[in-house]
């Protein structure tokens, strides 16, 4: 039997915003619907591995959003160390998701092929498409390459029993999803492959795009990947914290997915 893992979501920022900058195309309802910005932690047969590493401090304050949780101190309340994490799976490269890197000294990086490739080449040319992301973010991950500390993935994997990375794309060229096998079955952890529970439910997707074809395919790719919606895990949804439960008392902004949605 494939091993079972804990796996946590830590709310790291926030972003306060309208509805209709969450869909391509707008919205009609002049409603506040604002993103919060998490990380994963997955724990289980005596490792940690961390899905996604959040923004810089000073880029928060650039583009204008809150850090509300050092990443370091939300890992470290879920037991997780990153000066020992030996593992780190970059969804993809967009400032609010591969940021922080030199917290873990010790990981190797797992990114698809497809990604580093988009965020290197000539689609960076067009200000649109570079927007989401961070010059420094992607010198340091290709540093890194230099380094022999990025493992490169071409398509679906198996990163460990039970622990497996999708290439969905859309969002960006080489977005990829990570699949955990817990004790409620496959939890999927969508990252921005939806970024509210709204762009799943709607088949609508969010307006940062390389590819709307590829993006509703992911979707669907999603739906195959996960027994059930409710083992689905969007990346930016303030609702993940009402819809699951705190990882202990008292901790405010960390929420277990490996069990059920309340």
């Amino acid at each position: 039997m494939a091993d079972e893992y804990e796996i946590y979501a830590i709310r790291y920022g926030h972003h306060d915003r309208k509805a209709a900058e969450n869909f391509i195309g707008g919205d009609d309802h002049e409603t506040d619907m604002p993103l919060d910005y998490f990380v994963w932690a997955v724990v289980g047969a005596g490792r940690a591995y961390v899905l996604d590493t959040g923004f810089d401090p000073d880029v928060a304050v650039r583009r204008g959003r809150k850090t509300l949780l050092p990443i370091a101190d939300g890992l470290k309340a879920v037991g997780v160390d990153p000066a020992t994490v030996t593992d780190v799976v970059i969804s993809h490269m967009h400032y609010d998701h591969a940021g922080n890197t030199p917290l873990f000294p010790a990981a190797t990086f797992h990114l698809q092929d497809a990604e580093m490739a988009y965020c290197t080449g000539r689609c960076m040319c067009h200000a649109i498409m570079r927007m989401p992301f961070e010059a420094e973010d992607v010198a340091r991950m290709v540093r890194k390459v230099f380094e022999g500390r990025v493992r490169f993935h071409d398509g679906d994997t198996e990163l460990a029993p039970g622990i497996t990375l999708h290439k969905l794309g859309g969002h960006t060229k080489g977005l990829q999803v990570m699949r955990v096998n817990t004790r409620r079955g496959p939890v999927v952890l969508a990252s921005d492959a939806t970024h509210l529970y709204a762009n799943l439910e709607r088949n609508h997707p969010f307006p940062v795009l390389a590819d709307v074809g590829a993006y509703l395919d992911g979707l669907q790719t999603l739906r195959r990947l996960a027994p059930t919606l409710a083992h689905i895990v969007p990346g930016h949804d303030p609702l993940v914290l009402k819809q699951y439960p705190a990882a202990r008392p008292g901790l405010d902004g960390v929420v277990r997915l490996d069990v059920e949605p309340k």
